[in-house]
């Protein structure tokens, strides 16, 4: 069985031009997320202690499903862009942590567009500071995440609405996004 080589991340992160919102272009389908969701987005928050704080948000059947958890760097001496997140499980009921990988596999130098990525290969985002993005900058995303020994096929495109949602739309207090999204609908 062939071992696929490690991923080649992004080195020298300036995590302050790295906060703000980033829009979800595309992604693997996730048991995280529902499926038939849209408006996926992800705030970016740098805390005190160097930390981020990390709000994801995404609308189904009219309402907004959020989450909020920390990221920060898997190891505080490297360069290289691998961070770690965690969020607690349910929403609704945050009791159970889960801890991720989340590594930028690419960054524009203007801080516009991203690949990120995790070395099981199971989880992929492309990221946009925008709702859109121009098919030929997708185009390289995809040719990256094919590089880096991703199954590009399982890709699928986030619906994004121009104007995005309001900041606050109708929530879903209680968490059946979350519910549907683990039994797989």
């Amino acid at each position: 069985m062939a071992t696929k080589k490690e991923m080649e991340v992004v080195k020298g992160v300036d995590l302050k031009r790295y906060m703000g919102r980033w829009y979800e272009i595309a992604s693997f389908p996730s048991r995280f997320q529902p499926k038939n969701g849209v408006n996926t987005r992800a705030t970016y928050t740098l805390n005190e202690d160097g930390t981020v704080h990390v709000l994801n948000e995404t609308w189904n059947d009219g309402k907004r499903g959020s989450i909020e958890g920390s990221a920060y760097k898997a190891d505080p001496n490297s360069d290289e862009a691998k961070l770690k997140v965690k969020f607690y499980v349910p929403p609704f009921l945050p009791i159970i942590p889960v801890v991720g990988d989340y590594w930028i596999l690419s960054l524009d130098d203007d801080y516009q567009y991203a690949l990120i990525g995790q070395p099981s290969r199971s989880y992929l985002w492309i990221l946009c500071r925008k709702t859109h993005m121009e098919d030929e900058i997708y185009n390289q995303l995809v040719e990256k995440a094919k590089e880096e020994g991703y199954d590009v096929g399982k890709l699928h495109k986030t619906p994004q609405t121009d104007p995005p949602p309001e900041e606050e739309g109708p929530k879903d207090t209680k968490g059946i996004w979350w519910i549907k999204s683990i039994l797989g609908k």
